[in-house]
């Protein structure tokens, strides 16, 4: 038996280290009972029994979609959304500061940052994007250990009936670094509860001692394993629930306190116990995905589903059917709770799962176009009754997993042209070129991500240049450092003689005005046309002109004509490709348009020889594109806010914008307060509300002249000049008599739009400095980010007002008022650093510091009252006389040595020196010597003398000294402290 609890323990290592994938299909029950009920019946056992039997609040589930907390992509665990209890941040006032205990069945998401399954999520029998987690809380020791092992039992054998001699636990076996003992009191739990010796098993901090963060709550954790080999051989063990026991505290110097409040917090993921109870091998089989796989195999006509991996699955068609029931719930779930796909962040994240889902149901399951939003509402019959927003927001879930699928659908077949075609000019032993690959990713619609492109080669059996690839990516990096912020022309340019070369060659300046060219669909999407131009001059990287350029070359490209928005006026410039007119599958990647004295410039790399004369068609980067146009009508409405805010005189003095974020120079009188950046905002927020029309149009520059209101730069015009008005015809805008130039946003502009506001969705100003006198540069971003960042900026200030609430209380020892002072300087700490509205956090930050100082006082006034009192209990235990050495509890050193002082002025003809022990060894040391035992005793000599002893070192002056030192022997440097005092006096 000894080696076989041997083995088992190797394995729960491995299990709990990263769960391991079940085994491959196999038709021997994982139990002897019958199949249980139906995953939807028991997750309603699991609430209905902390419901009823254990009085628990059931809690319905957070949003996948994290609120105020930027650390986390997606919610991934179902403690996420009680963080303030743990962090002792929440808001007294509100419902959640009444939970004490409660149950729930959360949705996560463990897709990108930390916790990320994604590439895993078909290869195995047990990965997932999405799945439910089952838990139950205990908050302020409302229940602890020995409750919530029983509750877990009883949950486990009785209402779902699994034989306890299939379940194995595991205990935490203590930490002797951190001056933690062994979880003696749980693992003596299980024991009593009839779990045989042999089944309890303990490990150290790795698997068994959990923490939230690099600091805060954290605790010993017990789990409880099941066994699939079901005692035929060595156990094959799989964790079930995890019970983590939150009674310390990891502060920023990495040492562990113990909380003022203990919390339970539990967790157990329906998927695999529901795979338990039914008695399959792998969650796949179980009733949460069959009637996916059923639909898929019904509408793709494809071979049924065996549940097979690795070599096994030949043309990996069971690995296709797991990727797509996986991805098609996460993509319900996440657009149900408000996120979509898109360009960053999260929504790009869940752009990369629909088109990981649209690859494998098209590639290898042959699926008929449209067929993954198929899919939804079986999605919504399986999960719908648990979570009624997938319900609600069907229609919509389909719709745009539809509308993405058909743009990713085009995007993959030309791609896969591209990669046939590339290969076929390829040598046997030669490598996938890094340039085509890249030039796959930078394509804007287009845009196969760079892991996909790199897994379809792998299926070919072709290597890619990663040495290649790695290089584009660091020049792609250096490029957008350059587009967030202006700097000198660099790179591929033309200058005065390239210049005069095409005026007297007789070259027309570029024709641009294609870049205007796009229009708002019904369903609010943008359309952007493409333009078809001629090749009329190429350069070479140091500005040579030449008839054509070769493969693999970064060059400069003049055309008749382009729709690049070039970059000016602030605005960054367009990205995207080219193609030759009749061979669509080569791709020329553009990385940016500079204008050059009337002339555009577009610098791209050609994966193929290009000469003078070649007619090419250009796509810009939508994305890329759109979410320049929202900035820069933002930054229109927030010109015009600012306005109206600070009055006329308030002019801008420059700006610049890319999707990411806007920046606006203004001239200000002063520095603007957190009032005037509130109402700034909620004047643009309002227009955007309204989704304003935009108007542009050209006119002659003199209509413009005397424009009451008109907002233009410091510039030359060109003739005609290009008006952009919103809310308000550009001729009506421009009729000196109507005023409207003084109601809204009117500017002389030849940036792109958009042809509504409502597209910006929100605006938050993020930073404002002042960059000269008189010159205030604002920093703002828009939409999910705006939205995201009031989200924080509200969590934030519910955490200010816990702290003020917890310093109105009082502290009852210098260790919980010294807590609180360090748990507001984190906060402000976060406050200074987060991305915010600013005039949010600089209400914070005052309120914050000013309750820091408050904190501060009380630690003084607490830490004074600590010595008095500890001064007299010493001056009771020691006779009058010319030495005084002893140990005394304190909690720092600024408290050991105002108890040092105290005695001095109550004693002055005696010499102090105490000791305070702390924790993990460690001791403190304070001393001061009477003034008439010096010169030849001095206090700094006295604490080096002591501190040495005990491997420390010390410091002060002739009069006061302190230090620190460790040691478990405090006898000995007691008497190190009084054998050299004597000698001294």
């Amino acid at each position: 038996m000894a080696a076989s609890v041997v083995a088992a323990a190797r394995r729960l290592r491995r299990a709990i280290r990263r769960s391991p994938a079940w085994r491959g299909p196999s038709h021997r029950p994982l139990s002897s009972e019958p199949p249980a009920a139906k995953a939807s019946a028991v997750r309603a056992a699991f609430l209905n029994f902390f419901r009823d039997r254990h009085g628990h609040r059931l809690v319905p589930s957070a949003s996948v979609r994290p609120r105020g907390d930027p650390s986390l992509l997606f919610v991934n665990a179902g403690m996420n959304q009680f963080k303030p209890i743990f962090l002792g941040t929440v808001d007294p006032r509100s419902e959640m500061a009444g939970f004490r205990r409660v149950a729930n069945s959360q949705k996560c998401v463990r897709a990108g940052g930390r916790h990320n399954d994604l590439e895993d999520v078909g290869r195995d029998l047990s990965h997932h994007t999405f799945f439910e987690m089952l838990g139950n809380w205990a908050f302020g020791g409302e229940y602890f250990k020995e409750e919530a092992c029983s509750m877990a039992w009883e949950l486990l054998t009785q209402v779902y009936g699994i034989p306890t001699e299939r379940l194995w636990v595991s205990y935490f076996d203590g930490d002797p670094k951190a001056g933690l003992e062994p979880d003696l009191e749980t693992r003596d739990i299980w024991l009593s509860l009839g779990v045989p010796a042999t089944r309890v098993l303990s490990f150290g901090p790795q698997e068994n001692f959990w923490e939230m963060g690099n600091t805060g709550p954290c605790g010993p954790c017990t789990e409880i394993h099941y066994d699939l080999a079901g005692g035929v051989g060595a156990p094959q063990l799989v964790e079930l629930w995890n019970l983590v026991f939150m009674q310390h505290n990891r502060e920023a110097d990495g040492s562990l306190q113990p909380l003022p409040q203990w919390h339970v917090d539990t967790g157990m993921g329906l998927e695999r116990l529901v795979a338990v109870l039914q008695g399959k091998h792998s969650t796949y089989d179980t009733d949460l995905f069959s009637p996916l796989l059923h639909a898929i195999q019904q509408g793709c006509r494809a071979p049924p589903y065996l549940g097979r991996v690795g070599v096994a699955d030949e043309g990996r068609t069971d690995t296709a059917y797991r990727v797509v029931a996986d991805h098609i719930r996460t993509l319900s779930v996440c657009i149900s709770d408000g996120v979509f796909p898109g360009m960053s962040g999260p929504p790009l994240v869940l752009r990369r799962i629909l088109r990981r889902a649209v690859r494998f149901s098209m590639e290898i399951l042959k699926a008929p176009p449209g067929f993954l939003g198929s899919l939804v509402p079986v999605v919504v019959e399986t999960l719908g009754d648990a979570y009624p927003e997938l319900q609600r927001n069907s229609a919509q879930i389909s719709n745009l997993v539809l509308e993405d699928e058909a743009a990713f659908l085009a995007s993959l077949e030309r791609g896969r042209r591209i990669i046939d075609r590339t290969l076929r000019t390829l040598g046997p032993s030669d490598m996938f070129p890094a340039e085509v690959a890249w030039s796959l990713s930078l394509s804007g619609d287009l845009g196969l991500p760079l892991d996909m492109v790199e897994l379809m080669l792998e299926e070919k059996g072709v290597q890619l240049d990663s040495t290649g690839l790695e290089r584009l990516a660091q020049e792609a990096a250096q490029h957008q450092a350059r587009q967030a912020e202006p700097v000198q022309k660099q790179g591929l340019w033309l200058d005065v003689h390239a210049l005069g070369e095409l005026q007297r060659q007789g070259v027309p300046p570029t024709d641009s005005s294609p870049k205007y060219n796009y229009s708002l669909r019904p369903n609010g999407s943008y359309e952007f046309g493409t333009c078809e131009a001629q090749v009329l001059q190429l350069y070479t990287e140091d500005g040579t002109a030449v008839a054509s350029v070769g493969k693999g070359q970064r060059c400069g490209l003049l055309l008749d004509r382009t729709n690049f928005y070039a970059e000016q006026g602030g605005q960054a410039s367009d990205r995207g490709y080219l193609v030759r007119v009749g061979q669509e599958d080569v791709l020329f990647p553009v990385a940016r348009a500079e204008v050059c004295g009337g002339f555009i410039l577009h610098e791209a790399v050609a994966p193929e020889c290009l000469q003078i004369g070649d007619q090419v068609q250009l796509h810009v980067d939508k994305a890329w594109r759109l979410g320049c146009m929202v900035k820069h009508t933002a930054t229109h409405l927030l010109n015009w806010a600012l306005r109206q805010t600070l009055g006329p005189g308030t002019e801008q003095q420059g700006s610049h914008l890319n999707p990411e974020q806007l920046r606006l120079d203004v001239t200000t009188q002063t520095a603007l307060t957190p009032q005037q950046l509130r109402a700034v905002e909620n004047t643009v927020q309002e227009a955007v509300q309204q989704d304003k029309p935009v108007y542009m149009e050209e006119v002659p520059l003199a209509l413009t002249a005397q424009v009451p209101g008109l907002r233009c730069l410091d510039e030359v015009y060109p003739d005609p000049v290009r008006v952009v008005s919103v809310g308000v015809p550009v001729a009506h805008a421009l009729d000196p008599a109507s005023q409207a130039a003084l109601q809204t946003s009117v500017e002389l502009c030849c940036g792109t739009h958009l042809l509504r506001t409502g597209a910006i969705g929100d605006l938050v100003i993020i930073g404002d400095r002042q960059l000269s006198k008189g010159t205030t540069r604002l920093l703002a971003i828009t939409g999910e980010q705006a939205q995201q960042a009031r989200e924080l900026g509200q969590n934030l200030a519910q955490e200010a007002k816990a702290a003020t609430e917890r310093l109105s209380q009082g502290s009852r020892d210098v260790a919980e008022a010294l807590r609180l002072s360090k748990d507001i300087g984190r906060l402000i700490e976060a406050v200074e650093t987060s991305v915010m509205p600013q005039w949010q956090r600089r209400e914070l930050l005052a309120t914050l510091k000013m309750l820091q100082r408050r904190a501060n006082t009380a630690i003084r006034k607490l830490q004074m009252g600590q010595a008095a009192k500890k001064t007299q209990e010493l001056l009771e235990r020691h006779s009058k006389g010319p030495l005084i050495v002893d140990t005394v509890s304190a909690e720092s050193l600024s408290v050991l040595v105002k108890v040092v002082r105290q005695l001095c002025e109550q004693a002055p003809s005696t010499s102090v020196l105490l000791l305070s022990p702390q924790s993990m060894g460690k001791v403190l040391c304070a001393c001061q010597v009477a003034q008439g035992a010096m010169p030849t005793f001095t206090a700094e000599a006295w604490a080096l003398a002591v501190c040495s002893h005990m491997g420390g070192k010390a410091w002060g002056s002739r009069v006061v000294a302190q230090g620190t030192g460790s040691t478990t022997d405090l006898e000995a440097a007691l008497s190190t402290a009084r054998a050299y005092a004597l000698s001294q006096l």
